[in-house]
């Protein structure tokens, strides 16, 4: 078999157990709070983790492997990502399992930042594009099949295996690309953009940490002040240095044509409306209505298989019809969705959510294809590696904020609510005092099961109405709030991406590309 061809495979094995693992995680989250006795916000960072370092880290992974080599950097990537997952399945703390997850961003980053520019270098002309069609069926596979995969493994043996099965994956993709996969860099590569990682880091877990504290410790705090103003000066100082670097890795002057900004707001509204509320769905299927893991998953199959099937159809579409009405109506179909689902009251099932799953999974599959093409189709095909990494980098921003965001809202209400249905139902006093005077505090970790035992038949029945109100009514809450983020996205999409901002991708043919460092990714 063609060098080529065994190329296409290791990156494609890769991005599948790292799509895979991001997927997974969301329908384990419960049995790890069970296990680990996770505070609520100790769940949100499994996922923030790893969605905030791959977020600041995939730019610049990006610069580094054009500099050093890209099959080097996706290696390296590849055995920092299966090594942490090792360290995640072996955690014994929220504490640790956070910080592997972390580092399993890093890794990530590393991979997604090179998977694209690996391929491109392998191929060209035709093959070129159906080896592109190849790895994106491979990430829309993973994407469709992770609910499910994550269920039957959490169930059957243990959410810790939902890491471990990437060490024989990992090792054996190591050893494929080490024998199989040729090496590449860029020629006119200066250097890493160091004080522009350091300055976009800093101010997103700023921003992200500020988000999740503000409940607890008050939003108008000496502390939480302090962090969103530092988030906001570390935002401005990152914007002043990309625009005094002769190669910044965020090129500013590309969001002066409308339509690379339209896909880039598109890309965003996506992750931070449906894809962050892929966490709380989790919580709502199986901490409120009662689902194992494998159930919950099952109940994932609508929206993801029906994304799955319609993507390809979208890709189609592209040649067709003008991409606005492609892009601007999924994310009209996400937000019909997202409002669909907020007809969940304290008495439903999980039926409720059905039309409102076909909805989204629908809208989803109309954005991945055309999104991808769109941020850059926009530009001069030797940008098109910048353009593609600054689009995923705003996937991943997108759902670091939306949870965060959509978190605070979540437990500031959930507490509230809960605790006036309580004392509706003339609960309260006996609730409180089981709890010992804490009973706020458990409501925002979520570990409200822990206190059920010491309380009476009819203060625990009355805690779980209580408790099941305030959940369905603050998830309601955020689903609006995630309805309207879409609306707006979709909106914008319509106004700013034109037909007449894309320009010809084609190459010379003695020409390799630049760079095209990252794929489609769910989120």
């Amino acid at each position: 078999m063609d060098r080529k061809w065994w190329t296409l495979i290791a990156v494609s094995v890769a991005i599948f157990m790292l799509l895979l693992d991001i997927t997974v995680v969301n329908v384990a989250l419960p049995s790890i709070q069970r296990e680990l006795h996770d505070s609520f916000s100790d769940l949100q960072w499994v996922v923030n983790a790893y969605a905030l370092t791959l977020a600041a880290f995939l730019l610049t992974a990006g610069a580094l492997a054009d500099l050093v080599g890209r099959r080097r950097v996706f290696t390296a990537g590849l055995v920092v990502f299966t090594c942490s997952s090792a360290v995640c399945g072996l955690s014994s703390s929220p504490l640790m399992l956070n910080v592997a997850r972390a580092v399993q961003g890093v890794g990530g980053a590393m991979m997604f930042a090179t998977s694209l520019a690996l391929i491109a270098q392998a191929f060209r002309g035709r093959e070129r594009g159906v080896a592109f069609g190849v790895f994106g069926a491979v990430t829309g596979a993973a994407v469709a099949v992770g609910p499910l995969v994550g269920g039957v493994i959490t169930t059957g043996i243990g959410w810790e295996w939902i890491f471990f099965v990437n060490v024989p994956i990992g090792v054996a993709a190591v050893a494929l690309t080490l024998a199989r996969v040729g090496e590449s860099r860029d020629p006119n590569a200066t250097g890493v953009d160091w004080l522009g990682l350091v300055t976009f880091s800093g101010s997103l877990f700023l921003l992200v940490y500020a988000l999740e504290q503000g409940n607890g410790d008050g939003w108008g705090s000496t502390k939480i002040l302090a962090m969103l103003i530092a988030a906001a000066l570390l935002l401005a100082a990152f914007l002043l240095a990309e625009l005094r670097q002769q190669r910044p890795m965020l090129d500013l002057s590309l969001f002066r044509r409308p339509a690379f900004t339209g896909a880039n707001i598109v890309a965003f509204s996506l992750s931070s409306s449906i894809f962050a509320m892929f966490l709380y769905l989790t919580l709502y299927i199986q901490d409120v209505l009662g689902y194992g893991a494998l159930q919950a998953g099952l109940r994932f199959l609508p929206i993801t298989l029906l994304s799955f099937f319609v993507a390809p159809i979208a890709g189609r579409l592209t040649v067709r019809v003008p991409v606005r009405l492609l892009l601007g109506g999924g994310l009209l179909l996400v937000s019909g969705g997202l409002l669909a689902m907020t007809a969940v009251d304290a008495t439903s099932g999980w039926t409720a959510l059905i039309p409102g799953f076909v909805l989204a999974g629908a809208g989803i599959g109309m954005i991945n294809p055309p999104l991808a093409s769109t941020a850059i189709g926009v530009v001069h095909y030797s940008r098109s590696g910048m353009a593609s990494g600054i689009n995923s980098t705003f996937r991943q921003v997108g759902i670091v904020t939306g949870i965060a965001g959509l978190g605070a809202v979540f437990t500031h209400q959930v507490t509230h609510t809960t605790a006036s249905a309580l004392a509706a139902g003339g609960q309260g006093g006996a609730v409180q005092s089981a709890a010992h005077g804490q009973l706020s505090t458990l409501l925002q970790s979520g570990e409200v099961a822990h206190l059920l035992p010491a309380l009476s038949p009819a203060a625990r029945a009355g805690l779980e109405h209580a408790y099941r109100v305030g959940f369905t009514e603050a998830f309601t809450t955020i689903l609006l709030i995630a309805s309207a983020i879409a609306l707006v996205g979709s909106v914008l999409a319509f106004a700013l991406i034109r037909s007449r901002d894309f320009v010809s991708s084609a190459e010379p043919a003695a020409e390799a590309p630049a760079r095209e460092p990252v794929g489609v990714t769910a989120g």
